[in-house]
């Protein structure tokens, strides 16, 4: 198993290009899967077994979950028969489990501003950083992923955008607006000085306690902590301030495809689920507001 697993981790790295984090997730969810096969072959596998997996995995994880992790096997065996391993494909006629249809939960307006404000409580002194993240985050939408990969030489201050690399190694140009760009400013001459220290070669834009790239999960906790500032009951993380970023761009007149754009996406029916977000809200506002509804 750990043979062809590995010719399949290098070839969605090599010839698909996929992310680090993505091949990550392929490689837990085959190594999960071999230790169901134990000592046998991927190529004694029949349907039955994968139908028996499906059944164990759905016991246990998530629809979401169990979907990601068939898809892994599915793109494995499809693998397989493309290099020639094996005649017939026993995933191919597999499905996937019918996930519930999920609208992104954006944050509203003035959610957005109190998590800006960073609550009513005293900055920290890595408030300067915070705020540049934040309101970065807000302006381009930006996976988590990819606000922590970025470097200095990433954000051209002068002409008010930033490169970022997205999913699939593809690189994509989003502008920045004005305070977001005057946060990066303020942290670039004022703190972030002060957090290299002695690590001068540090090109990373956004950076620890200790003068080195902040980490995903420092992202993560790093917007828990200003969300229950701001006093927002609901859970948010760096995804949902994405989410915020389109709904709120599409519920001020942006276009689908501009927006489709600036957040990277392959397909514009994936940027189309903020539509059905935007009509929410606006129904919602109809119910409350109007006097015969």
């Amino acid at each position: 198993m750990q043979q062809f697993t590995d010719e399949f981790l290098s070839y969605l790295s090599v010839e698909k290009g996929c992310s680090k984090h993505t091949i990550s997730a392929y490689r837990r969810d085959l190594s999960q899967f071999a230790a169901f096969l134990k000592n046998r072959s991927p190529l004694e596998v029949s349907r039955g077994d994968l139908s028996l997996y499906l059944s164990r995995l759905s016991q246990k994880f998530s629809i979401n979950s169990v979907a990601r992790k068939i898809s892994a096997i599915k793109s494995f065996f499809h693998f397989l028969l493309r290099e020639g391993y094996v005649k017939k494909d026993p995933a191919a006629e597999i499905e996937l489990p019918k996930q519930p249809k999920r609208l992104p939960k954006a944050l509203t307006f003035g959610e957005m501003f109190k998590l800006l404000a960073g609550g009513d409580g005293e900055k920290s002194r890595l408030w300067l950083r915070d705020l540049a993240i934040l309101e970065l985050l807000y302006a381009c939408g930006l996976r988590a992923a990819e606000l922590v990969a970025l470097d200095i030489n990433d954000v051209n201050l002068e002409v008010a955008f930033v490169k970022c690399t997205g999913k699939g190694d593809k690189e994509r140009i989003v502008p920045v607006g004005k305070k977001a760009l005057q946060a990066i400013r303020d942290y670039l001459k004022d703190l972030r000085p002060k957090l290299v220290k002695k690590r001068q070669e540090e090109k990373a834009l956004f950076l620890d306690n200790g003068g080195r790239r902040l980490s995903r999960q420092g992202l993560f906790n790093l917007v828990k902590k200003y969300v229950q500032a701001a006093g927002i009951t609901r859970h948010a993380s760096p995804h949902t301030l994405r989410h915020t970023f389109a709904t709120h761009l599409l519920e001020r007149g942006a276009d689908l495809r501009t927006v489709q754009e600036m957040l990277g996406h392959a397909n514009i029916s994936t940027t189309q689920i903020y539509t059905s977000v935007s009509r929410e809200r606006l129904k919602k506002i109809y119910t409350q507001a109007h006097p015969r509804a």
